[in-house]
């Protein structure tokens, strides 16, 4: 597991690529936001944008399946991840932040779509 990176994935790039070609190249990476490191963020319109890999967080889309060894570990490892995405969800709507989820599959399947949907977000 050490060479799974959790900074600077593929799909956050691309997905930051997207938006400063969509006219939105004014965010933050990595922002420290009540709490949560925020993948991509937009301080000033409290807009925080979590890229989150299929694998590990368990996308509901994807339903991938579960390693075959050292099940009860990977059992507990995802729900921890899954408890963690929540609760960081829950203490940035709190703060009055809009969350947004770009799924993995998303922006690698539907581009577009993911970045029409979050560009909606960023124009209100």
């Amino acid at each position: 597991m050490q060479a799974n990176k959790g900074k600077n994935t593929g799909p956050e790039l691309k997905l930051r690529k997207l938006l400063r070609k969509a006219g939105y190249p004014g965010y933050r990476i990595h922002w420290k936001a009540e709490g949560s490191r925020v993948d991509i963020a937009y301080p000033g319109r409290k807009v925080a944008i979590f890229v989150n890999g299929c694998f590990w967080h368990r996308c509901p889309r994807c339903n991938p399946s579960f390693p075959k060894s050292h099940r009860d570990y990977w059992v507990a490892k995802f729900e921890a991840n899954r408890e963690r995405d929540a609760r960081k969800l829950s203490e940035l709507e709190a703060s009055g932040w809009t969350v947004v989820t770009a799924w993995e599959c998303e922006i690698r399947d539907a581009p577009h779509d993911a970045i029409r949907r979050i560009v909606e977000i960023l124009e209100v």
